[in-house]
């Protein structure tokens, strides 16, 4: 005779998902913990205590010293084509992490992203300060050059 498997416990009704970025770049690490509740209040309770948790155990110093060792200690493999950047970002393509082009007032530096969209392929130097701060991003223009 078999014996059937246990139900599952039905989920939570109610989840946040946080992010926790080391840096502002787009390259830099995250922390992304997932919190549950079974209402509202429960989920945003629970994801204080989570916050409050990470930061007093260290957790959140302890991921950003570890991100910083791996970095100073091992160089990124390169994937195809020999481009060791970060391969996509919101369905756009990272070529390269570069500092502002000539002549640009940005101080923050950029990272040129390429994608496809409804009206064809993209290209654009963004600001890598954090957003709301940011210098406004320097579009590909036919010629090639940035403005």
């Amino acid at each position: 005779m078999t014996q059937n498997a246990p139900a599952a416990a039905s989920p939570a009704k109610f989840k946040i998902g946080l992010t926790f970025k080391a840096a502002a770049g787009f390259d830099a690490e995250w922390i992304t913990p997932t919190v549950y509740g079974e209402n509202a209040d429960e989920v945003a309770t629970n994801a204080v205590d989570l916050m409050k948790a990470l930061a007093d155990k260290g957790v959140i110093d302890l991921a950003a010293l570890a991100a910083k060792k791996v970095r100073e200690t091992h160089q990124p493999s390169a994937g195809k084509g020999g481009n060791s950047a970060p391969k996509t970002f919101q369905g756009g393509k990272v070529q390269t992490q570069q500092g502002a082009p000539d002549g640009d007032s940005c101080p923050h530096g950029r990272t040129l992203r390429e994608g496809q969209g409804a009206k064809g392929p993209w290209a654009a130097m963004f600001c890598n300060a954090p957003k709301g701060s940011n210098c406004d991003p320097l579009w590909r223009q036919k010629d090639g050059s940035f403005s």
